[in-house]
């Protein structure tokens, strides 16, 4: 099947790559030249587990193409992804002026039915904007689908190639045919998974997973704290609870906040709809708000342990982005920490596997970037953890505690068993857990 994806960002890269990967012809479309040209070469921008050789496979077999010609691959494509971002305005509502760009260009270059599905998400109502504009440059039929992707960042690969569901929002026979079609390959393993329902449905459910999955988290958060202050442990509480199948234990793990491109945007999107609709969504309002507030929990345990003034301080850092397997930064709990680090005078020595370029556009040269997690460590006053990288799990602790100058560990991923940081010399301070 030939595909066109416009916009080649993460959501529209990952999904164009793995269409490409079962066999369809798939031209992946961006304004940006730069982005192209280095694609086109195989340089793949974001850091996602598995994507570079995919992209790179596929560009070899000739299934895979780049351009910025967005009206050859208009006309050359059957099903056209919109994919472009869809940025949170001043008042948390998405943006939806590329979308609509998009729409209208497909209109434009419209030689043939087509089918447009929006991939990038959108709050409820969108594809029929997307009709409209669509409608309003061509007489030519075609069809309009909601597909939101449910890609978890470091996992986008495996969650597009073995999905838990494949949701399409659609109200016309033959874009329905042919989108189960286009998902077959992804779906045989394990049954039917692709949910077919309304437009309108399907364009509410991507907000409402993010928003319950950012409930758990600013859940968990506001029980870690209460934890904290009771004595109790929020791991043991977490497994406990966790182990009720109508709770499960995912999205259970309490930390310094969520962030990334999804959840603060989305959750900020779907409490300005329905405000824009007369409803208050109090509990979103509320998880937002715990949020806000989670992402200052470490730096107010940095302060309170080594005071307010920390002029002549030196804090080790591990993890800069919002999540391991990512170099994204968008939203990280990490920024607001460095933020107030530096304000009260702090040398910050930072330690990333992937997220070291990231960091660079947003704070120069006023942090220290290690190649390295002891050269992070090395004379600090408090080491604290904040993304729960693979290479943080199990380190060298004996020589860590060599390195530092006071061995204070602040632990924003609950990593290790305080009893075990207490017998290596540690005063270790998690979230939700008894200080040693």
């Amino acid at each position: 099947m030939h595909v066109a994806v416009i916009g080649s960002g993460y959501v529209g890269l990952v999904a164009g790559a793995c269409f490409a990967e079962t066999g369809n012809d798939v031209i992946c479309v961006d304004l940006d030249a730069d982005k192209i040209a280095r694609l086109q070469r195989n340089e793949v921008p974001i850091y996602e587990p598995g994507l570079e050789p995919m992209v790179k496979r596929n560009q070899e077999d000739k299934r895979l193409t780049f351009t910025t010609d967005i009206g050859a691959a208009i006309r050359k494509s059957r099903v056209i992804f919109i994919a472009v971002g869809t940025p949170p305005g001043e008042d948390g509502s998405a943006d939806l002026k590329h979308v609509l760009t998009v729409a209208r260009d497909v209109g434009r270059h419209m030689n043939e039915p087509k089918i447009v599905v929006t991939k990038s998400t959108v709050p409820v109502g969108t594809a029929e904007k997307v009709r409209a504009a669509v409608k309003a440059e061509t007489n030519i039929s075609f069809a309009v689908c909601s597909n939101p992707e449910f890609l978890k960042e470091g996992a986008a690969i495996d969650d597009f190639m073995k999905p838990d569901r494949v949701v399409v929002g659609v109200d016309d026979d033959e874009a329905k045919e042919v989108m189960g079609e286009l998902y077959a390959p992804f779906t045989r393993q394990g049954g039917n998974r692709v949910l077919f329902m309304d437009i309108a449905s399907a364009e509410v459910t991507k907000y409402a997973a993010n928003a319950m999955l950012a409930t758990r988290i600013s859940f968990m958060n506001q029980v870690a704290l209460f934890c904290e202050l009771v004595g109790a442990d929020v791991n043991n509480v977490r497994l406990g609870i966790g182990s009720d199948q109508r709770i499960g234990r995912a999205f259970l793990y309490p930390g310094p906040g969520y962030g990334g491109s999804c959840f603060p945007k989305d959750v900020k999107a779907l409490i300005r709809t329905s405000d824009d609709l007369g409803l208050s969504l109090d509990v979103l309002k509320a998880v937002e708000e715990v949020n806000e507030c989670q992402k200052r929990v470490v730096l107010q345990k940095a302060l309170r342990y080594l005071g307010q003034d920390l002029s002549g301080k030196i804090i080790g850092l591990w993890g800069l982005a919002f999540k391991a397997e990512t170099d994204d930064m968008r939203e990280s709990p990490t920024i607001p920490l460095i933020d107030g680090l530096l304000a009260a005078g702090a040398r910050v020595q930072t330690h990333d596997p992937k997220a070291t370029d990231s960091a660079r556009t947003i704070f120069g040269d006023r942090v220290m970037y290690a190649a390295d997690p002891y050269s992070a460590a090395h004379g600090a006053d408090a080491l604290i953890v904040m993304t729960e990288w693979l290479v943080y799990r199990n380190p060298d602790f004996e020589r860590v505690r060599k390195l530092v100058r006071r061995p204070l560990l602040i632990d924003g991923r609950n990593l290790y068993d305080p009893e075990r940081m207490a017998a290596l010399g540690f005063e270790y301070h998690g979230i939700g857990r008894a200080s040693r």
